[in-house]
């Protein structure tokens, strides 16, 4: 009978193992946009270690036989600078497809990286969910300082 009494709470702390809280470097690395058009770093800012900066490292209209005569890499896209409840918050992320910056959010969730640009409220956005990129494609010239 104790046995029958312990599998409940047996359970419950198994299921709680694998989960935990995204933290503040979840974010980094590399992510490849859901379109598979772009690889977006995501690392420390260079000018500022406490904030998360994003910017394009791989473009495929920079590829030779892509036809287009410009391209995005190097292009920031989030600067970012504190990290509050599981997420990158209070700085911009930039749209290249626009040419806008909106203010953003940045978190990942079930293994995905969540980007959310917004003007006024968050609930109001729209997120782009990015997969993780295991290495760089070839295409883009060495990096430069970031754009934008």
């Amino acid at each position: 009978m104790k046995i029958l009494r312990l599998f409940p709470a047996t359970l419950l702390a198994l299921a709680g193992l694998g989960a935990r809280a995204a933290g503040p470097q979840d974010v980094a690395g590399l992510w490849l946009s859901h379109d598979q058009d772009a690889v977006i770093e995501m690392k420390p800012c260079s000018e500022d270690a406490a904030a998360m900066c994003g910017t394009i490292v791989w473009d495929k209209d920079a590829l030779p036989n892509s036809g287009k005569t410009s391209n995005d890499c190097g292009t920031r896209i989030a600067k970012l600078k504190k990290f509050d409840d599981g997420a990158w918050r209070d700085g911009w992320v930039f749209d290249p497809r626009d040419g806008k910056h909106y203010k953003g959010a940045i978190r990942v969730k079930d293994g995905k990286l969540n980007i959310r640009a917004y003007l006024g409220v968050e609930v109001l956005g729209q997120t782009e969910e990015l997969t993780h990129a295991d290495a760089l494609p070839a295409g883009c010239p060495a990096p430069a300082a970031p754009k934008s």
